[in-house]
């Protein structure tokens, strides 16, 4: 009769380092490593410091670089050699059915929302730690302030992101938090968590603009099965000699939200 001997932690071990193994694709992994490093800076990286910044060698990502500048993912400015991302990756989520779908709900209502309150609007998704915005409508004034499509922020630093987290279950947020860059202080991160169950509460997020003076955020969920699928926010403008109507453009926004998740159907084989 044969005996069985228990495996032993080492043992373990080496057949979970034997699974990373097998599911490894390095040309791959190569082709997701430019794409990530190039997507966290903000100026044009030449092939020589992508190579240096993520330690290969030149003939390591020679051919990766020149594949994805030909499929559209890279660009060069022009007399320049340094690469930057191009939208297509943008491009591609938002052609996902879902994404898709969400945008031809909320444009009618945030038409519905821009004409009404003089005020420009504009739609935000979570994306590996950020706010990214999707849709916008500008405002039916003369004047007014908008953000351009594919604007990104970090969760911690705009209006969207914060309602974007507030509305998520707990494993969801863990996930989120691991993906931010860069890392927050734990007292940081202890403050935007003790927020986000305000502004859960509240069911809005009402701030100063961080970054424009005389624009307060307003931001509210927009809900897909109980969860904040995006957020609608409008960077309200206010106006010289003209009334404070901040109130009411908050219940708008709130109202308007409110419509866009009801025609929401939290359906996974939805087109």
């Amino acid at each position: 009769m044969t005996s069985k001997t228990a495996a032993t932690p080492a043992d373990t071990a080496d057949a979970e380092a034997a699974d990373d193994r097998r599911y490894r694709a390095p040309a791959l992994e190569k082709g997701l490593d430019i794409l990530e490093l190039l997507a966290g800076v903000t100026t044009p990286l030449t092939l020589t410091q992508i190579v240096q910044r993520l330690g290969r060698s030149h003939g390591e990502l020679f051919r990766m670089v020149q594949v994805l500048e030909y499929r559209g993912y890279l660009t060069t400015e022009a007399g320049g050699d340094g690469y930057t991302l191009s939208d297509r990756l943008f491009s591609l989520g938002m052609n996902q059915p879902r994404t898709r779908y969400l945008i031809e709900v909320a444009l009618p209502e945030m038409r519905q929302l821009a004409q009404e309150t003089g005020q420009s609007c504009h739609v935000a998704v979570h994306t590996m730690g950020d706010m990214a915005v999707i849709a916008r409508m500008e405002s039916a004034d003369q004047l007014g302030f908008s953000v351009r499509v594919g604007y990104r922020r970090p969760l911690l630093q705009a209006a969207s992101g914060v309602v974007l987290y507030a509305f998520q279950p707990d494993d969801v947020r863990a996930r989120w938090e691991a993906m931010l860059d860069p890392r927050p202080t734990p007292e940081a991160l202890a403050t935007f968590r003790t927020h986000a169950e305000e502004v859960r509460a509240a069911g809005i997020e009402r701030t100063p603009s961080r970054f424009v003076s005389g624009v307060t955020d307003l931001s509210a969920p927009i809900l897909r099965g109980g969860v904040a699928a995006a957020a609608l926010t409008m960077p309200y403008l206010s106006k010289l000699g003209e009334a404070d109507t901040t109130d009411a453009a908050a219940a708008a926004v709130q109202a308007a939200a409110a419509r866009i998740s009801e025609q929401l159907v939290d359906d996974d084989h939805h087109p």
